[in-house]
């Protein structure tokens, strides 16, 4: 009983120094720029790319269902002889493919011609996915391959379709909006908005805190199970 009460003390005490490390981390730039490295770490293609490959991620309706989407329409209407799959699990019954519907309209009302749309729903994980999608594309390893994804899920997702067997590999990540890099770096020019946009930094950088957190523990997974 006694170590356990001292086990608890320490338990709390470690999570408290964390707390406090991860908020001080918040006021600076250091959550935003770990987040984008994870986003930008991987090389972009330097072909026209014949594969469009959008990861679901939470599915949708979602906030980054919705933004991937956006972003995989951009793309194949600008690419427009690439095919695009969609890859997120079936829903609660084994063949139900509502989200993946779903997500398939969000890029038809953006016009793209549904012909171009595949589905990839057998995969539970990024590495299964892959691994699919690999299967998909029929041992074409060297097709150029566009990853649309989350910036936080980028590093892994193109890792785990390398592993998988594709090698002509780039990503287009889903950030919010545009990066101003020299916007993050002006410390000397601040305008009036700037106590409102410091005090919404705070807490989007403890958002991102929390993402890059997440997925530094999955990439440490991954590189375990060598599956990146």
């Amino acid at each position: 009983m006694k170590n356990l009460k001292h086990f608890c003390k320490y338990l709390v005490l470690i999570s408290g120094v964390f707390l406090l490390v991860m908020i001080a981390l918040a006021f600076t730039d250091l959550p935003y720029l770990a987040y984008h490295k994870l986003g930008t770490s991987c090389e972009s293609l330097k072909q026209k790319p014949t594969t469009i490959v959008v990861f679901g991620g939470s599915g949708m309706p979602s906030p980054d269902g919705l933004i991937r989407t956006f972003y995989a329409a951009e793309a194949a209407n600008k690419y427009n002889n690439a095919s695009v799959i969609i890859a997120l699990p079936f829903g609660e019954d084994s063949l139900d493919t509502y989200q993946l519907d779903l997500m398939a309209n969000e890029l038809t009302i953006r016009g793209i011609d549904s012909a171009r749309i595949s589905y990839e729903p057998y995969g539970h994980n990024t590495h299964s996915q892959s691994v699919h999608i690999a299967e998909m594309l029929n041992g074409i390893t060297d097709s150029p391959t566009l990853v649309i994804t989350s910036p936080e899920h980028m590093y892994r997702a193109i890792n785990a379709l390398q592993t998988a067997g594709l090698k002509n590999v780039g990503g287009l990540p889903s950030f919010e909006k545009p990066i101003n890099a020299r916007k993050l770096k002006d410390r000397k020019n601040p305008d009036e908005s700037a106590p409102l946009s410091w005090r919404y930094n705070v807490w989007s950088y403890l958002k991102y805190e929390l993402l890059v957190t997440r997925e530094y523990c999955a990439i440490t997974y991954y590189k375990l199970k060598g599956w990146i």
